[in-house]
């Protein structure tokens, strides 16, 4: 009888063993808040946009702080403030067309950005020009896709859109329309990344490389965005499906984009959009655009 007992309250202290060891790993085990994460990249974007470089050790405790958080999130920022802070950005401008060495296939897309249209939705001369530039291109690489890439930015004139005018300049100049791609639902270019991508990813699967095609104080904000976009879409941070390999510039006579314009843009790649419009109405001169949708 004596054994019996012992046996039986062996078998319990065993059982409340296991169950204090679940208990101790349930709590433990922790859901990450996506509001903690988003505050967190958010004050990366913000402090870098804001001081720059000087910001650079206040940026790397953010992003270990952020990694403790979510390790797979801490991987993808690390890569993004990277290319962000790389004073390499947007360098070595192509002016005028494309480089040569070039995949002369439909690997390649290249990516023209638009430009807000005149109010009666004709396009102004600084599109036309980027327009020139991807015409150009698109003849040295006969075998590329083109997207044309922008929404509806006419104050008078609701039908008309940036990609859609676009695509018909290019099949003016003799550009083939099975090559065009029209996205024509953004007026950011943070907008101009995110549905590129869908359209790309969704329907075009030969697409690995893109060139993008814009003014040249633009450049460097567009392949930021489209590098930051292929990251986050990622199903693992250096398996990315879409690659940035080139750019071809119009030589603009004026114009810039500051830091804090490309934070509010990356902010808005990770979905705040109410935060980055408060950044982009602060810092950049889109009053005469119409809300996000």
């Amino acid at each position: 009888m004596r054994s019996i007992i012992i046996k039986e309250l062996t078998v319990i202290s065993l059982l409340l063993g296991i169950i204090l060891s679940l208990a101790g790993c349930v709590k433990e085990t922790t859901v990450t808040d996506p509001k903690t994460v988003e505050k967190k990249v958010e004050e990366i974007c913000v402090d870098y946009g804001t001081y720059g470089a000087e910001a650079k050790d206040r940026i790397g405790t953010l992003l270990r702080e952020l990694t403790e958080i979510d390790r797979n999130a801490g991987k993808r920022w690390s890569e993004i403030t990277e290319i962000w802070m790389d004073p390499d950005l947007g360098k070595d401008l192509n002016y005028d067309e494309l480089p040569d060495g070039l995949p002369d296939t439909d690997e390649l897309c290249i990516v023209v950005l638009g430009f807000q249209l005149n109010p009666d939705g004709s396009m102004k001369d600084e599109l036309i020009e980027r327009l020139c530039v991807a015409v150009d291109s698109a003849v040295k690489y006969p075998n590329a896709y083109i997207v044309c890439t922008g929404g509806g930015t006419a104050a008078e004139n609701g039908s008309a859109t940036e990609a859609g005018e676009m695509a018909k300049f290019l099949i003016t100049c003799g550009i083939d329309s099975s090559r065009i791609i029209v996205e024509d639902n953004s007026i950011t270019t943070a907008q101009n990344a995110i549905f590129t991508y869908d359209i790309l990813t969704s329907l075009y699967p030969s697409v690995k490389k893109l060139a993008i095609i814009s003014s040249d104080y633009h450049i460097a904000t567009g392949e930021l965005l489209f590098k930051a976009e292929a990251i986050l879409r990622a199903n693992a941070p250096g398996n990315e499906k879409l690659e940035v390999i080139s750019n071809a510039a119009w030589r603009a006579p004026a114009g810039t984009l500051s830091a804090m314009f490309q934070a509010g843009a990356l902010i808005e790649l990770f979905g705040d959009v109410e935060t980055a419009f408060e950044i982009y109405y602060d810092n950049y001169d889109i009053h005469s655009l119409p809300p996000l949708k």
